[in-house]
């Protein structure tokens, strides 16, 4: 699995991107918390079958706090994230909300069994896995959506990567590192905290880490002089 060092190590980037100027302790407090958070879903794997991808793992909760956001902070007469904390914290908020789809969501949804995309309006699994391409021979070449037609009905059937649902899939973790009937019959239990599985993945953390440091020690640039 992707770990929750490697979420961080591109969460830095991110962040350094989105936040410029605001960039700072507090800031990136807020962020690294929020990237950690959908991790509390595999405890809830103890009650819930398949929680773990599912309750953390989903687009909809982060489409649903844009929305809000959108409408507090757009829509609204007066603003109350703006009244509370100013426009640095709306910022801020807008920052939170694209780190956890994009260094988090989006990073599981390409890992193992992908991730819940839709829950809880739709119970099933995605991974984003195959390959786009321009090929000479064949033209424009894509595998991450499989169109089938039915020669005898007409009908198609599209396959986005489909991996199954929450009572059929289960992703390793800490807290559940097998599937909970093998795990019930274990009499060793192998509990794996992952940092860096393939080679991407500690660049990733170590690119993050470069990035805070650069960060860090850059100092502001020279004014221009008053005409």
């Amino acid at each position: 699995m992707v770990s929750t060092v490697v979420h961080a190590g591109f969460a830095l980037v991110l962040t350094a991107g989105l936040l410029r100027g605001d960039y700072d302790r507090r800031a990136l407090a807020v962020v690294l918390a929020v990237v950690v958070l959908p991790e509390a879903d595999s405890f809830l794997g103890l009650v819930m079958s398949g929680a773990h991808r599912t309750v953390g793992h989903n687009f909809v909760f982060p489409a649903v706090a844009a929305l809000l956001l959108y409408y507090d902070t757009r829509i609204r007469e007066r603003s109350a994230l703006r009244d509370a904390f100013a426009e640095r914290g709306v910022r801020i908020a807008w920052a939170v909300v694209f780190v956890h789809v994009f260094a988090h969501v989006s990073l599981d949804w390409a890992h193992l069994d992908g991730v819940n995309v839709l829950w809880p309006l739709h119970d099933a699994f995605f991974r984003l896995d195959g390959e786009l391409l321009w090929s000479t021979t064949d033209g424009f070449v894509q595998t991450f959506v499989d169109i089938d037609l039915d020669p005898e009905t007409g009908s198609r059937r599209v396959d986005a990567g489909s991996t199954g649902t929450t009572q059929s899939v289960h992703v390793n973790n800490p807290v559940e590192p097998d599937d909970p009937v093998t795990l019930a019959a274990s009499e060793t239990i192998d509990r794996r905290f992952p940092i860096a599985g393939r080679g991407w993945r500690l660049y990733l953390v170590g690119l993050g880490l470069f990035t805070l440091a650069a960060r860090r020690l850059q100092g502001n640039p020279p004014t221009e002089p008053e005409n």
